[in-house]
């Protein structure tokens, strides 16, 4: 049962995004003609949050965990398995293609590599307005070309490039590109699928104060998936850990350095590099062993228990329900000191 359902049935007028149990299973199937499902790879695997109006929930994990699975099933681009996201109080997961339309003008993404997303025989202009045209936008050439300089503006790029082609822009430059693209029709909600994690880092930090400005300028709300803490932290309210397609920790992003609750939480913070070489040597280093299990065949029970150091008997037999244990800080491991009392259970 989530928060809001035992604070009362409705939609809460602060989240922008609820997403409820969610679950995407990919068939495998067998066979030449007759094609059987054999068995599922459960990529995301009952996962809910919330996403408030205005803030930038990050998504964190190794890859493969389900990160880029879980904003794809956001935006509809996959269609889940099971499960419910809610977007303005509407669930996306029952409508058709032709009511989800409309809701794509306030949905949308920057995928994560800025050289294969762009149409590189598309110019720069025409990748842009695209949308309008697609959305019926622009009433008129003019007023077309007008946006496009807008949004061009808007990226910091130079007007003129509009009449290039994608290979002649940087990495950096391209990125700009697709930011432009998704806000040219006006989202409110946006998924940055690793926006940063192909470029350099000096580019890095250029792309995510953009997003910063956008995003007080614009009103807008993100969903950030990356696997880089530090950068999340940077650009996060809250940041949601997620292991083998299962969210195990959301926190506030301050919370969630300061204090981790879960093992793998603290596992990955303790590999976050330090300036400081003194404090860097005097810190605590936590080495997972093993491998991360396979989706295909994930293990019973906790899906962490096989290199958890704190595992116990009870984490074998099923996947702690993800609970509130203080206010704002939600771990799924049944060793969290005050787990066995929550305050609310977010699935």
């Amino acid at each position: 049962m989530t928060q809001l359902q035992q604070n009362g049935n409705g939609h809460n007028q602060d989240y922008l995004l609820e997403v409820q149990n969610l679950k995407m299973y990919f068939p495998v199937t067998a066979g030449i003609f007759l094609q059987k499902t054999v068995a599922d790879i459960k990529a995301v695997d009952d996962v809910s949050f919330f996403v408030r109006k205005g803030e930038t929930l990050g998504l964190v994990g190794e890859s493969g965990c389900g990160k880029t699975t879980t904003g794809r099933c956001v935006l509809q681009l996959y269609k889940p398995t099971a499960g419910r996201i809610i977007f303005h109080g509407v669930d996306l997961c029952t409508l058709n293609n032709r009511n989800m339309r409309p809701m794509r003008r306030q949905m949308q993404i920057i995928f994560q590599d800025p050289y294969s997303s762009l149409n590189p025989r598309m110019t720069a202009g025409a990748i842009i307005g695209e949308p309008l045209v697609v959305h019926g936008l622009a009433k008129s050439k003019a007023e077309y070309k007008e946006r496009v300089g807008e949004l061009l503006d808007i990226v910091g790029l130079n007007r003129y490039m509009a009449d290039r082609f994608p290979h002649e822009f940087s990495g950096g430059q391209r990125q700009r590109i697709g930011v432009a693209r998704a806000l040219a029709v006006n989202p409110e909600f946006m998924v940055c699928d690793e926006p940063v994690s192909a470029l350099d880092v000096s580019i890095q930090a250029q792309v995510i104060n953009l997003l910063e400005d956008l995003q007080e300028q614009f009103s807008l709300t993100y969903l950030f998936i990356a696997h880089d803490l530090s950068v999340v932290r940077h650009i996060s309210d809250r940041v949601a850990v997620m292991y083998l397609g299962h969210i195990v920790e959301i926190a506030d992003r301050n919370d969630i350095y300061a204090d981790p609750l879960h093992p793998y939480t603290k596992a990955l913070l303790s590999a976050v590099p330090i300036p400081d070489p003194i404090i860097d040597a005097q810190r605590e280093r936590i080495l997972l062993s093993g491998e991360v299990p396979s989706p295909l065949n994930p293990p019973a029970g906790c899906v962490f228990h096989p290199r958890c150091s704190s595992v116990s008997p009870e984490c074998m037999e099923e996947m702690p329900e993800v609970r509130e244990i203080k206010p704002g800080h939600w771990v799924s491991c049944i060793n969290v000191p005050g787990y066995g009392t929550p305050t609310y259970q977010l699935a």
